[in-house]
């Protein structure tokens, strides 16, 4: 079968390394999108290296790599970065020992918990918010929040990923991390002051670092042009839109030249085609 081709002008050529988001671009609900098992293990066949990187708190690595395997990509989990590993190590540097407020589901609290730090509702305890994706979101942890930022003015607000919603199949979506920073934002004044997901350069360095890798010998891929495609241009490195989810090629060229993708494709595999043979 021939690869879809570029709807760029630029050829695609091969990488050491490729960087992949997930929702939208490799898998949309429980199924795998066109193309992305034939380049998964078409670039793994070459010796590529493949990472996956997505901004969705509600996971750890292990249920990403356990997802992946079972809808037949199989994938270690030191393969898999997410906000639950960048969030760790943003605390780790910036915030040693701090009493921490996480406004997030079980795999963002049990992630934090588990590398040393202590998690607390009091407001006089509490050294860093973590505002995140939460659908138990409520009026109670809004009044932690204001009361450890705005009352007792202590705190640091830190979000695990700026996305306004999640992507579901079937045109569906559901609010993401950016309606609870903007409350939380709008009730005390104080503004997030780090974002450890997409298109912050802690998510796509700690993913070279994997690697072993450096910029300029990889791609990455992704679905979204202010977080994937964003945080690709903002490091100097390639990267890769393909229309399997949110963004379309308007969108793409409504941005100014030195931030449009490298690349856009209609599908991912068009990305094999400099291991093709005639």
């Amino acid at each position: 079968m021939t690869a879809p081709t570029t709807l760029t002008s630029r050829p695609v050529r091969a990488y050491a390394g490729y960087l992949f988001d997930l929702d939208g671009t490799i898998y949309l609900g429980d199924e795998l999108l066109p193309g992305a098992a034939d380049l998964v293990h078409g670039l793994r066949e070459a010796g590529r290296e493949t990472l996956f990187l997505s901004n969705n708190p509600t996971k750890n690595p292990q249920m990403y790599a356990d997802k992946l395997t079972r809808l037949g990509l199989p994938t270690p989990v030191n393969r898999i970065v997410n906000p639950l590993v960048t969030i760790v190590a943003w605390l780790r540097k910036e915030a040693p020992g701090a009493g921490v407020f996480v406004i997030g589901e079980e795999p963002l609290q049990e992630a934090i918990r588990s590398a040393g730090f202590r998690l607390t509702e009091d407001p006089r305890e509490i050294d860093v918010v973590v505002a995140s994706y939460d659908r138990h979101f409520d009026y109670r942890k809004l009044q932690i929040a204001f009361d450890a930022l705005w009352q007792h003015r202590r705190a640091r607000l830190v979000a695990t990923n700026p996305d306004a919603y999640c992507p579901m199949p079937m045109g569906r979506g559901e609010p993401d991390a950016a309606a609870v920073i903007a409350a939380i934002e709008a009730c005390t004044g104080v503004r997030c002051e780090a974002n450890v997901g997409k298109p912050a350069g802690v998510m796509l360095q700690t993913a070279l670092d994997v690697l072993g890798l450096p910029g300029q010998d990889c791609v990455m891929v992704g679905d979204r042009l202010q977080t994937d495609i964003a945080m690709a241009v903002d490091a100097g490195i390639d990267s890769a839109l393909v229309l399997t989810g949110e963004a379309t090629v308007e969108m793409a060229g409504l941005l100014p030249p030195e931030r449009q993708p490298t690349l856009v494709l209609p599908r991912i595999d068009a990305l094999l085609e400099p291991f093709r043979t005639s």
